[in-house]
């Protein structure tokens, strides 16, 4: 396989992973986080931050709607539920295992 393939081949994975977190509005930011370490605004910064290194100009506003495919303040009037108080704890129980965009971590 050859660089383009495997770019092609990403960018397919990519697009399906989107496709599949818009289907799911089930699956709230905060079980990813929990579960995975990462969530949708993850996503959202890792495509902006591939879009900066490119020179590419996108706002986080702009990279949030490729992923929510919808502005990000539509998607939590539509689909956002509240986080119980255990989704909290756990949330800070596995900031170390977060994804190192989400800016969880402490230097």
């Amino acid at each position: 396989m050859d660089e383009k393939q495997r770019t092609e081949l990403e960018a397919a994975a990519f697009r399906g992973l989107v496709e599949h977190l818009q289907r799911r509005t089930d699956a709230q930011n905060i079980d990813l986080m929990n579960l995975a370490g990462f969530c949708r605004n993850c996503l959202s910064k890792w495509y902006l931050g591939a879009a900066k290194e490119r020179n590419i100009g996108l706002s986080y506003e702009e990279a949030c709607e490729v992923v929510y495919g919808m502005p990000y303040s539509d998607w939590k009037a539509k689909h956002q539920h509240q986080a119980s108080p255990e989704q909290m704890q756990q949330f800070e129980d596995t900031k170390p295992l977060h994804a190192f965009v989400s800016g969880h971590h402490k230097s």
